[in-house]
C-alpha cells in the first residue's frame, strides 16, 4: 500500500514531522512551520510541520520516477472545444459582461505505477528538466494532497506587515512574440490584483513598483508585474485569502463575471492547479505562496477515469477581445509541453540549464 511519509518542500527547504492538519486559514497566523495547498475551488489544507531544515533538492534518482508518456495524456476540452469556449469569451465580452476570463483545461493520464509514484521524486526531475523559481513538494497522501510544482508566479510574499504579488499575464516562445494584447491583459489583470490587495492593505499603500517585465523562463518567456502594499491593522492570512482568492492572473476582470464564466465553460475542476501552493512561517511573520501552475498532481480515487490513480496537469490562457482561438490553444500547448514531456522522463536538460 503507497505510504510515503509526509512532507513538504519548497526551494531549499524540507519540512518533516507532521504535527497538524487545518482548513482553518487564521491557523497560519498561530505558530510554527505550514504547508498550504488551496484548490481553485476554495478547499485549503494547511500542515504544521515540527522539523524544517535547509535542504537542497535532491538529484534524481534513475527510476524513482515513472510518468506517463506524452502521448498518453487526454483534455478536458479538446481543441475544437477550446477554441470554441475563446470564442464564447470574446461573445461575452462584446456584450460588455467582462474583460478578460482565463480559460484551462485539466490533462489527465494513468500513472504506470500508482504504488510507487512518489510527488517528491517527480519533483527532483522537475528541478532538473524545468527549474523555477517557486518549485515544490506537498505531499500529504493520507489527506489526499501530493502536489509537484514548477510555478514561476508569486501569488503572495508577506513578510511581516508586508504582501507583495507578482501576476503573469502574457507568454511567447520569446519577447519577439508578445503582443500588444498580452500587454494590455497585463495591465488589466494588475488592476484586479491592486484591487483585491487594497481590500485588505492600508488605505493608500498598494503601488505598483514594476509593470510587464519581460521575464526568461524555460521554453518561453512571460510579462511580470509587481503589486506591493501594507496590510491592514488586524489583517492577516484569513482576510487575506477572503481578498485576494482566487489569484487574479488565472480568473479574469471582473472576477465575479470570469469566474461565472469559468464555471459555465470548463468541464473539469482545477483542483490545486490555479490554486495556491507554498509556505507560511507564523513564528516570522513570513510566507510565500506561488499561483498552482505548472503543476501536477496524483488523484488516487478518479471518477471520470475508473481505471486506477492519475497524474494530472493544468494548462491554459487569458482571452480578451483581441484574442485569436488558434493561437490560444497554441498557447496552452507550449505551456503543457514541455512539463509533460519532463514529466514522463523524455526529456534531456541542456548543458548549464538545471540551475
Amino acid at each position: 500500500m503507497y505510504d510515503l511519509p509526509p512532507l513538504a518542500r519548497f526551494g531549499g527547504l524540507v519540512a518533516t514531522d507532521l504535527r497538524d492538519v487545518t482548513s482553518d486559514p487564521a491557523a497560519l497566523d498561530s505558530r510554527g512551520f505550514w504547508a498550504v495547498v488551496a484548490d481553485f475551488e476554495g478547499g485549503l489544507v494547511c500542515a504544521r510541520f515540527g522539523d524544517v531544515r535547509s535542504e537542497p533538492v535532491p538529484e534524481p534518482v534513475p527510476g524513482a520516477w515513472r510518468g506517463p508518456a506524452p502521448a498518453d495524456w487526454t483534455s478536458s476540452l479538446d481543441r475544437v472545444a477550446y477554441e470554441e469556449g475563446v470564442r464564447r469569451i470574446r461573445a461575452y465580452i462584446a456584450a460588455g459582461d467582462v474583460y478578460q476570463a482565463n480559460l484551462c483545461r485539466v490533462l489527465s493520464a494513468p500513472l504506470p505505477d500508482p504504488a510507487r509514484a512518489d510527488v517528491d521524486a517527480l519533483t527532483a526531475v522537475l528541478a532538473r528538466g524545468n527549474p523555477a523559481p517557486y518549485a515544490g513538494t506537498v505531499r500529504l497522501p493520507r489527506h489526499g494532497v501530493e502536489v509537484a510544482t514548477a510555478s514561476p508566479e508569486l501569488y503572495l510574499r508577506r513578510t511581516g506587515r508586508t504582501v507583495e504579488s507578482g501576476p503573469i499575464k502574457g507568454t511567447g516562445r520569446t519577447a519577439a512574440d508578445l503582443l500588444e494584447k498580452d500587454h494590455a491583459e497585463n495591465v488589466m489583470i494588475v488592476d484586479l490584483v491592486r484591487n483585491d490587495l487594497g481590500r485588505v492593505c492600508a488605505t493608500g499603500s498598494v503601488t505598483v513598483p514594476a509593470l510587464c517585465a519581460v521575464e526568461p523562463h524555460p521554453g518561453l518567456v512571460h510579462l511580470v508585474s509587481t503589486v506591493r502594499g501594507q496590510l491592514a491593522e488586524g489583517a492577516g492570512w484569513a482576510e487575506l485569502f477572503a481578498g485576494t482568492f482566487p489569484p487574479g492572473s488565472v480568473t479574469g476582470a471582473p472576477k465575479s463575471s470570469a469566474l461565472r464564466i469559468i464555471r459555465e465553460l470548463e468541464t473539469a475542476p482545477r483542483g490545486p492547479y490555479c490554486g495556491g501552493i507554498g509556505w507560511v512561517d507564523a513564528d516570522s511573520g513570513a510566507g510565500e505562496l506561488a499561483v498552482g501552475i505548472r503543476t501536477f498532481w496524483i488523484d488516487r480515487t478518479p471518477e471520470d477515469l475508473p481505471g486506477g490513480p492519475v497524474l494530472r496537469f493544468g494548462t491554459g490562457a487569458g482571452i480578451t477581445w483581441g484574442s485569436d482561438p488558434e493561437r490560444e490553444w497554441r498557447e496552452t500547448e507550449l505551456k503543457a509541453s514541455r512539463l509533460l514531456a519532463v514529466a514522463s522522463g523524455a526529456h534531456q536538460p541542456t548543458e548549464g540549464a538545471v540551475r
